[in-house]
């Protein structure tokens, strides 16, 4: 498994992280690029433009639910490769399409091979970090996400611009094909033997019960990203605030900053260490930006919102991975993946009724207050945790050790 070498930035880490990057900035450069394509091209209405980001996250969650149980027992770099193969022949295929329904069918396959890639790729590299450096090693990786998040919008505007739509699909194409000679470098990690969890039956295969804390934890994070993607440029918009695009470079810069730190803490310390200060930070940040009416005040919203988040999802991943056993660490990314995606998905539709109803401040101030539910229940489930652990060892009879 490579989970006995100290060495963090070995070949196959260093590759992984790379290609992960490549990846992503593929999807980056499309998000902000399909609506307007849509619109252009198809003549669609606003509705049918946001389906793009739809059907493209609906594939993604279908296939991070299936490659979670393929990777129990399949080979990885096998699973991996036909996702990137799906996801580079649509990319393709856009080309091909020519009514706004086919663009969304290929968007969902898209989706679906960008969903098998995004899961297979943080289990590979789970296993090419040594187990007392998870967090440290999650944290490294997830900057390849963070700045795929910081270039690819950027990328893919200013080709779309200048070139035209072809142009930006060329240079999505080109990356996910110069994947395929990086991962033939990665050493092929021998599967796990078959646990008690690789033959589960009905629901308990696509879950375990100890993850469900980080990944109710993390949806709730994301609900708030969720308001930022969908809400920002018009709130930016409405509050006479010319840079209000600057607020996710800062974020970005800011999560770069935070994951590094917030990893080697959650290996020291523990999720204690970084979920209730990352908590805090996001709220301060999405309160700051309710109230905001300069540039100064939108870089530090970002700055204090981008910290928290980079402390949290990470170290949420980490701890994820960490307490599954080694053949379900694909269900574990899988599920990680699917509360973010659920988590913006959610926010979109929920901080948009909000705000349809008050204003996009007060939106943004509610946000804030998803952050306090998250230390609610954090710090609930830490003292039922501390009484259970008090009243098993009083049930242990003196000199009896019990797992921690």
């Amino acid at each position: 498994m490579g989970e006995s070498r100290e060495k963090l930035w070995s070949k196959d880490f260093v590759l992984i992280t790379l290609s992960n990057f490549m990846l992503f900035l593929t999807i980056q450069m499309q998000l902000p690029t399909f609506p307007a394509y849509a619109k252009e091209t198809y003549l669609a209405n606003d509705f049918v433009a946001g389906l793009t980001a739809s059907f493209f996250a609906l594939g993604a969650v279908v296939a991070r639910i299936i490659t979670g149980e393929l990777l129990k027992t399949k080979n990885s770099k096998r699973i991996l490769s036909a996702g990137l193969c799906i996801a580079g022949i649509t990319t393709a295929g856009y080309y091909l399409t020519g009514s706004v329904v086919l663009l969304l069918l290929m968007r969902a396959l898209f989706g679906f091979g960008f969903g098998i890639s995004s899961t297979t790729f943080p289990t590979i590299v789970t296993n090419a970090i040594p187990s007392k450096r998870i967090g440290e090693g999650m944290g490294y990786y997830g900057l390849s996400q963070s700045l795929a998040q910081a270039l690819g919008p950027m990328i893919g505007l200013s080709v779309l611009a200048t070139f035209g739509f072809g142009s930006m699909l060329s240079i999505g194409v080109a990356c996910i094909v110069l994947i395929f000679p990086l991962i033939s470098i990665i050493r092929a990690y021998r599967q796990p033997a078959a646990g008690a969890h690789a033959h589960e039956k009905g629901l308990k295969r696509f879950y375990d019960k100890k993850i469900l804390l980080p990944a109710f934890l993390n949806f709730c994070m994301s609900i708030t990203y969720g308001g930022l993607v969908s809400f920002l440029a018009i709130y930016g918009q409405e509050a006479n605030l010319a840079h209000i695009s600057w607020f996710f470079l800062c974020n970005a810069v800011a999560i770069v900053l935070a994951r590094p730190i917030a990893g080697k803490l959650f290996d020291k310390k523990g999720h204690i260490a970084v979920f209730p200060p990352g908590a805090v930070l996001i709220g301060l940040g999405l309160l700051g930006l309710s109230y905001v009416h300069n540039d100064l005040m939108v870089i530090s919203s970002a700055l204090l919102y981008g910290l928290g988040y980079g402390c949290i999802q990470p170290s949420a991943q980490a701890w994820m991975v960490k307490v599954v056993e080694p053949e379900q660490r694909g269900m574990a990314n899988g599920f990680f993946l699917n509360s973010i995606d659920c988590g913006i998905a959610v926010g979109s539709i929920l901080l948009g009724v909000i705000a349809s109803h008050s204003s996009f401040a007060v939106m943004y101030r509610m946000s804030a207050l998803l952050m306090v539910l998250f230390l609610v229940v954090y710090f609930l489930s830490r003292l039922f945790s501390v009484r259970q652990r008090k009243a098993a060892d009083v049930s242990v009879p003196l000199g009896q050790n019990i797992e921690a």
